[in-house]
């Protein structure tokens, strides 16, 4: 039975359904006289249902124990990081055997938000740094030609230079419709901005030009040569002019 106040282990545990009904109610009446607690929880449980939906499932294969949701939590919050579900997810997804960071997977339902994993992807890499880059400019070479190099048809890269930002790094993803990448731009003042691309699928299919904002991020959002294109900021910082392709 569970025990009051609840450990950790029991809040992720909850989070993650693990619990018996009898020890989910007990807990339920309990955050109820908590809410700063409460708040909490519903951030782990938000986090975890946009992942399920990115990821398609890859929550229900931990192949062992090391990579269970909630003990990955609970190291990264020793080390001070943020979205604990996120990073346990990505984890989990890079065990299985993803190349060069994500294995983002659509589902059925519920129906993503436009550009929903370019928002996350900029809180895993831009916000977060979870996962090191997998191409960087410091080394030499060209960001234009590192994206060629997987997506040769898409439209070049935008220039942000007249607001202060240049590429500097590069994350190669992988969706179930082909390959995806984030492109991270800075500033001087190292304000950060990406570019995502990705092909479209059944919940992102191709979109209208338009823009959206959520969770302290804002997206500016469009298609063409085959692709979908998201300009990703933190929202309190000025956003880059509306892109013209």
């Amino acid at each position: 039975m569970i025990s009051l106040p609840p450990s950790e282990r029991d809040l992720h545990a909850y989070v993650d359904h693990q619990l018996l009904e009898s020890d989910r109610r007990i807990l339920e009446t309990w955050l109820t006289a908590h809410p700063d607690v409460a708040a909490q929880v519903h951030a782990w449980q938000q986090d975890a249902q946009l992942l399920r939906a990115s990821l398609g499932g890859a929550l229900q294969q931990p192949a062992n124990p090391d990579l269970d949701p909630a003990l990955i939590r609970q190291r990264i919050q020793q080390r001070s990081r943020r979205h604990w579900a996120t990073a346990a997810v990505l984890l989990v997804a890079v065990s299985l055997g993803g190349v060069g960071g994500w294995q983002a997977r659509e589902a059925t339902q519920p129906p993503l938000l436009p550009m929903a994993d370019a928002m996350q992807a900029f809180r895993l890499f831009a916000q977060d740094g979870i996962m090191p880059a997998d191409y960087n400019v410091q080394d030499g070479g060209n960001m234009q030609a590192w994206l060629d190099r997987y997506f040769n048809q898409a439209h070049r890269l935008p220039d942000l230079s007249a607001a202060g930002f240049t590429p500097v790094s590069g994350r190669l993803l992988t969706t179930e419709q082909g390959a995806a990448a984030m492109v991270l731009y800075q500033d001087a003042q190292g304000r950060r901005i990406s570019f995502y691309i990705r092909p479209p699928g059944p919940e992102n299919g191709f979109l209208p030009r338009g823009s959206r904002s959520a969770d302290g991020l804002q997206a500016q959002y469009w298609s063409g040569a085959g692709y979908n294109y998201a300009v990703v900021s933190p929202a309190d910082q000025p956003a880059p002019p509306m892109l013209k392709f």
